[in-house]
């Protein structure tokens, strides 16, 4: 079983089995866990925004211009932030971590 650690606004740390294919924005939100994505993961808002441990980072599909852009309007925005329904999951990433960013 592949997993993913999300710290949620509150510092609560929660394991979530995490599936191949499925993006991180959706394994957090089919947790229950608090993250809007008003969109859906269309890339069309930020409400998925996540920070991913400075470790994970550099192992992830770089952002495309649609995720840059907007990151530029998103709240709290770090080095390490990333929407998160533009991660896909896959085995290579067992045991990511990210930290819900304020809504």
């Amino acid at each position: 079983m592949s997993v993913i650690h999300v710290k949620d606004r509150d510092g609560s740390e929660h394991t979530l089995e995490a599936r191949p294919g499925l993006k991180i924005m959706e394994i957090i939100r089919d947790a229950g866990l608090p993250i809007e994505a008003a969109c859906g993961g269309s890339c069309a808002c930020a409400t998925c925004h996540v920070y991913v441990a400075p470790g994970w980072i550099a192992r992830l599909d770089p952002q495309d211009d649609m995720e840059v852009d907007l990151l530029d309007l998103a709240d709290a925005v770090t080095e390490t932030s990333r929407l998160s329904c533009q991660i896909e999951f896959d085995e290579t990433l067992d045991g990511l971590k990210v930290e819900l960013a304020p809504e």
